[in-house]
């Protein structure tokens, strides 16, 4: 089935996926962006090899993997000492690390930068019987076959389609990120340390020439300092008898300006993830804790399986049914993965209840 029209509302990693995916199958897409420029938020991001197989089809898997470091996870405890799932190989560990500017500029790219719309704000949508309409806060609107909400946790498609959806502050959970020169840094492989106080942190190669660090905690407590005054508090929580000073020297060196800090935020369990001719992708679907490293790879999952069900031949609210079924099923088990590994209380059983997640997203992930 090939739709004449769609709009994708946000053009972030995968509402740009998304518009390139469609646009393969005929879709004649349109990408709404309110930023004034196409930008990623964050530092860098995690692709498993479900995600990649998504770009192998839209023919830039190759640019993809060459952008990035393949990452093969190690965890420690917090005095160094390393943990690895029994039972479990290499491959329930490899991910690879991409910079996030890099790959949406690729995305962007692959689009068509024609194709994308910047500083264009949804305020809304009306469905009609034959179309939906597309309301922008400037007063101008887009009929359209089909509207994708892939709007991030704040998502208005969202909020419109199942009233009450807001995200939800993750009570207590912050996460802060920076990258900084390879320099004298020189990590053999990806670390990540259990530590205490229900804080995790660690570091990995993001580029050739960079090195992303990262520090979250459940429960922080209050906020006092600096934002890098608060993730060398928190990682000195990773550091016990000289193990991790590489992770507090690359945080002592970040300049301010360039510490991320966040709020962790999480949408809701959804009644819908679709209507006759809305559907949503994404974080603005199923925005989860970042703690499982695998909110971009589901969000590309979504966006395989969505276009998998457009090309099946059935009309469109029937196509939307099945992804919304297809998808929320497997993201009631996403959910239970996640809270087990949130809860893990030191580094074995973190390393254990991740490779249990990291084994069952791999082996059971979609392929259409």
């Amino acid at each position: 089935m090939s739709t004449q029209s769609t709009v994708i509302v946000g053009g972030g990693l995968v509402g740009l996926t998304a518009a390139a995916s469609l646009q393969r199958i005929g879709h004649d897409v349109i990408v709404l962006e309110q930023a004034d420029r196409v930008r990623a938020a964050g530092a860098g991001i995690g692709l498993w090899e479900n995600a990649l197989r998504e770009f192998d089809h839209l023919g830039i898997g190759q640019a993809v993997r060459d952008m990035g470091i393949e990452q093969n996870t190690w965890f420690f405890g917090p005095a160094g000492d390393p943990v690895r799932a029994p039972g479990h190989t290499d491959a329930d560990h490899r991910f690879l690390l991409v910079p996030r500017p890099e790959l949406n500029d690729l995305l962007a790219d692959t689009v068509g930068h024609g194709r994308i719309r910047l500083g264009a704000r949804v305020s809304g949508y009306t469905e009609t019987g034959s179309d939906v309409v597309v309301h922008l806060a400037d007063g101008g609107a887009l009929r359209t076959d089909l509207l994708i909400g892939a709007d991030g946790v704040h998502s208005r498609v969202r909020r419109q389609l199942v009233p009450g959806s807001h995200a939800v502050t993750h009570s207590g959970h912050y996460a802060w990120r920076g990258v900084v020169p390879t320099g004298h840094h020189d990590p053999a492989a990806t670390v990540l340390t259990v530590g205490h106080h229900r804080t995790r942190g660690g570091y990995a190669r993001i580029a050739h020439d960079r090195i992303m660090w990262m520090v979250n905690q459940f429960g922080a407590g209050p906020l006092t300092g600096s934002r890098r005054e608060r993730a060398l508090e928190r990682a000195r929580n990773l550091a016990e008898a000289g193990w991790n000073d590489g992770l507090l020297a690359m945080i002592a060196e970040t300049p301010e300006e360039s510490v991320l800090e966040n709020q962790i935020v999480l949408v809701p369990e959804l009644s819908r993830w679709a209507g006759a001719r809305v559907a949503l992708v994404g974080d603005a679907a199923h925005g989860l804790s970042p703690h499982i490293s695998a909110g971009g790879t589901l969000g590309i999952e979504d966006v395989g399986v969505l276009r998998g069900v457009l090309t099946a031949g059935t009309d469109l609210e029937k196509a939307l049914s099945t992804y919304e079924f297809v998808r929320s099923a497997r993201f009631a088990t996403v959910r239970e993965h996640s809270a087990a590994v949130e809860n893990a209380g030191d580094a074995v059983e973190f390393a254990r209840r991740y490779a249990a997640f990291s084994h069952w997203m791999l082996t059971t992930a979609p392929t259409a």
